[in-house]
């Protein structure tokens, strides 16, 4: 039995604490952003977001990432959800996950390749991606997986490569790292897979991820919120909360199904999702 996306922790937005705390302005909200996207296009770092300009709230977290989408030429590729296991709830400082951006001039061709530098995570995620065919738009009462599940077109095998425009990403805390659009930098995504993946009981699935000739770790599907169908359903819930559609032909990248793969310039990293296809980037 999958795991129904509303048993998966306390967050998913909405009305609580947070509706106590005191909403930023506009102004205040373009200001982060600013700071956040400069620091991004330099490769620059910054300790903090000034206190007049750090959200205390996912939500207003939210509103300065999506000064980032606005930013861009392109319509977003698609959605990242940080910290969906253990260990990269560890890796950032957070005890839930977290929704990001993929903007599609960050989407590195399969196969291709990636300048390193800047990168001070310098990580690679071994990942489940689902392509939609419908769009979710919000709603007052929550999507359940079963009609998450039917809205996708299609799953690939998929590589994120993460990174923070704070220097100490672990203690920023899950508002700040919101609005540094989850950590989101570059995206690597396969072509979809032609095996009959609705058959498939995703949980016990197990990619294989490599470094070639340096490291080879095996991931499970269960790393990610218990099941990636369920981590799907709770970031199409996630935006639901903040009025944001989860469109058809965006593509959400689930969390990585491992402890993140360390990665140095030269290295080629494969993630090999068997009957589900390969995904392979190198860096420079």
């Amino acid at each position: 039995m999958i795991a129904h996306p509303s048993s998966v922790g306390s967050h998913a937005g909405g009305p609580g604490a947070e509706a106590q705390a005191e909403r930023m302005t506009d102004q205040a909200v373009r200001a982060a952003g600013d700071i956040i996207h400069d620091a991004w296009m330099a490769g620059a770092v910054i300790d903090a977001l000034p206190a007049r300009l750090r959200p205390a709230t996912r939500r207003d977290g939210y509103r300065i990432q999506a000064t980032l989408e606005r930013r861009s030429a392109l319509p977003i590729h698609g959605w990242k959800i940080a910290a969906t296991s253990l260990d990269g709830q560890r890796h950032i400082g957070v005890d839930g996950p977290l929704a990001g951006r993929i903007l599609a001039e960050r989407v590195i061709a399969d196969g291709g390749s990636v300048a390193f530098h800047p990168n001070r995570m310098a990580v690679a995620e071994v990942e489940f991606a689902f392509r939609m065919a419908r769009s979710l738009a919000p709603r007052e009462r929550p999507f359940d997986l079963d009609e998450v599940l039917d809205a996708v077109a299609s799953v690939h095998a998929a590589i994120e490569i993460p990174d923070s425009r704070y220097a100490d990403f672990a203690s920023a805390g899950a508002a700040q790292l919101i609005a540094d659009n989850a950590c989101g930098h570059y995206f690597v995504e396969a072509p979809a897979t032609h095996s009959d993946w609705r058959s498939l009981d995703l949980a016990a699935h197990r990619p294989v991820g490599t470094v070639t000739g340096k490291i080879t770790r095996e991931g499970s599907g269960r790393n990610v919120l218990g099941d990636p169908r369920v981590a799907l359903a709770w970031l199409a819930n996630e935006l639901r909360s903040i009025g944001v559609t989860l469109a058809a032909g965006q593509v959400v990248t689930t969390g990585t199904c491992m402890t993140p793969l360390p990665v140095l310039p030269g290295d080629e990293v494969v993630a090999d999702f068997g009957v589900l296809g390969r995904a392979s980037v190198r860096f420079l």
